[in-house]
């Protein structure tokens, strides 16, 4: 096929040359006249055995088609045993085709538990940057130690993304991202604040988001960022969401606009296709219509069950207009739901049939009991679990009733970092919590923040049994976890509106395994 034909065939896009491989179709030797891996590389879903690797081609990211025809793509992949891929392990072709965004998920199996990988991705004569994965320690195997780390609520425009090159220097075990990775707002030159408008350190392309070539535009400035990319070469990530990466506040099929569930339904599948065509998922997360598999386990070994929780696909609308207000006594009388029936009748199965030392609920929203006013009156943030005190009564329960000591809970989405104890009751608790809970502060969003809000500080002293530590700055958060202690490190910078933000370790929390009140600075 001459160049010529190629181009007028696929409307002179970034291909500038072609030929037809064993797929039916499919482009197998591509010619770029522009990079094509403009987006990185990425892992995810560590297991004993493998693990996912993701690309997708966009050499004109911007671009509605972002520079790709309209036709599959070969890229062959390989994982090698060292960083110079010297030594390849596995390799094999995969499709990057349209209908996904030209993005490629390749399930890697047949690797060696608890050992680090590499692994890169070749289209035509253009290859990509190489990646380091890691696989997980084998079912049962008895593990001694594990770091990971905790990331999200990276609001492009707020901050750049100086935390997530320092987190990639860490080569953690695995990432948990909690949510918010991008944010849906349109384009905007400054923000106002109590103090005054502020210029966003850096501008959003185009208006708000409702497409799904608006959304691809959006992870595309996203995940073009170096620093980000850094941080997904660095180790193997499980995604998670909040509400940004749809809309600020959804719940189920409403929305904060009030706008019809039919019509919010399709925007919803709009995004959610684009989530799954920009994270490092398997193909078993592909969405149905505007609904996607997201909550499921990890496990590592004896040491450690991870329980990643979808606190947004099937709850209920939040209570008392989604406002905060004191005394909301909608909270108390209606029956509510947080993770729907079925997500949540699997926790309990998961949690009822562990043998780990360790039990993780890795999800969004802070579930501590805290009264927002201090002094006279009560307030309740109605977009977390304390919108939702009944499913939030069962599942603390179900960890009770199931006998864990070990439970600990970890959260983003405030914007801050905390440390505290879970209790039924957070004004009338019991000597011994029900679990740790660990809130992870954001990325960016925000702006530079301050080492401690004085509002928080109020809040802490009206809620001495649950809120034992806070700060307002910037960062992401490690764990350390060994049989018998799990350490939180949380990690702070002194600025992100700047570039050259330094990092510094805040605060290190200990718990001692099987003794849920032994919660310390260490």
């Amino acid at each position: 096929m001459s160049r010529r034909f190629a181009l007028k065939a696929f409307g002179g896009s970034a291909i500038a040359g072609l030929s037809l491989g064993p797929f039916s179709h499919a482009i197998a030797a591509p010619v770029f006249r522009t990079y094509p891996f403009q987006l990185g590389v990425a892992s995810g879903e560590p297991e004993p055995d493998g693990f996912v690797i993701w690309t997708r081609l966009a050499p004109e990211p911007f671009e509605i088609g972002y520079g790709m025809p309209s036709a599959a793509v070969e890229v062959e992949w390989q994982v090698g045993a060292d960083e110079r891929m010297q030594e390849v392990v596995a390799w094999g072709t995969a499709l990057a085709r349209p209908e996904l965004g030209h993005s490629v998920h390749v399930e890697v199996g047949g690797l060696q538990p608890a050992r680090p990988y590499w692994y890169r991705f070749v289209a035509g004569r253009e290859r990509s940057a190489i990646g380091r994965s890691k696989t997980a320690p084998a079912l049962g195997q008895p593990t001694e130690q594990m770091r990971f780390a905790i990331a999200g609520c990276q609001n492009y425009e707020q901050g750049y993304y100086t935390a997530h090159r320092h987190l990639a220097r860490e080569e953690p075990d695995f990432v948990f991202c909690y949510g918010d990775y991008i944010y849906e707002g349109r384009g905007n030159r400054f923000r106002n604040r109590r103090d005054g408008p502020v210029e966003t350190v850096r501008q959003h392309f185009g208006d708000e988001i409702y497409s799904l070539d608006d959304y691809r535009r959006r992870y595309a400035q996203y995940k073009m960022d170096v620093d980000l990319q850094a941080a997904h070469a660095a180790a193997p990530w499980f995604m998670t969401w909040d509400d940004h990466e749809i809309d600020n506040n959804w719940a189920a099929n409403l929305d904060q606009d009030d706008t019809p569930p039919v019509a919010f339904d399709l925007r919803r599948q709009m995004a959610m296709q684009a989530y799954y065509e920009n994270m490092p998922l398997r193909p078993s997360a592909l969405p149905v219509g505007p609904a996607m598999q997201l909550y499921r386990q990890a496990r590592f070994g004896d040491l450690l069950d991870l329980n990643l929780l979808d606190t947004r696909q099937y709850r209920t609308n939040q209570p008392c207009g989604d406002r905060w207000v004191e005394n909301c006594e909608e909270i108390e009388s209606r029956d509510a739901e947080m993770l729907g029936r079925r997500q949540e009748s699997w926790l309990a199965e998961k949690l009822r049939g562990t043998s780990s030392r360790w039990q993780v609920l890795a999800q969004q929203v802070m579930m501590m009991d805290l009264d927002r006013t201090p002094g006279e009156g009560h307030n309740q943030n109605t977009d977390s679990w304390a919108g939702y005190r009944t499913p939030r009564e069962r599942i603390l329960q179900q960890i009770r009733d199931a006998g864990l000591k070990s439970a600990i809970i970890l959260t983003g989405d405030e914007h801050q970092n905390y440390a505290g104890q879970v209790h039924l009751d957070g004004k009338r608790p019991l000597a011994e919590p029900i679990a740790n809970e660990f809130v992870s502060t954001s990325i960016s969003s925000g702006g530079d923040g301050e080492d401690q809000r004085e509002r928080t500080k109020g809040i802490q002293e009206e809620n001495p049994a649950s809120l034992k530590w806070h700060n307002s700055q910037r960062g992401y958060v490690l764990c350390d976890v060994s049989p018998t202690q799990w350490v939180t490190e949380f990690k702070t910078l002194n600025r992100v509106t700047e570039r050259g933000g330094t990092i510094g370790t805040r605060k290190r929390m200990m718990v001692e395994q099987s003794v849920p009140s032994s919660l310390n600075e260490t």
